[in-house]
């Protein structure tokens, strides 16, 4: 980890260095997000809405290839003990 420091200018402007910039993909004109922690100031970058829409698609699919690697051990419990009890109150 590399410390970067910046002064902040009369109207409380601050540039972000660019190397940082590149590397969370922070482009002129992104809206960032600063988050006050105790005795410190988080910046969180944009959020890429394509790149979280991936995770979850790949979260979806993952659950359903867990599924289907389940049905059998399901079944096969199904047959040995019965269907599960109904529960009511």
């Amino acid at each position: 980890m590399r410390e970067h420091k910046r002064k902040v200018g009369e109207r409380g402007q601050v540039t972000i260095p660019k190397e940082l910039r590149d590397r969370q993909g922070i482009k002129g004109g992104d809206e960032i997000e600063f988050v006050e922690t105790n005795d410190e100031i988080v910046i969180k970058p944009p959020t890429d809405k394509e790149r979280l829409a991936e995770g979850y698609r790949e979260r979806a699919e993952r659950s359903q290839q867990l599924t289907e690697e389940m049905a059998p051990a399901s079944s096969e419990a199904t047959d040995r003990l019965g269907e599960a009890p109904s529960w009511s109150e």
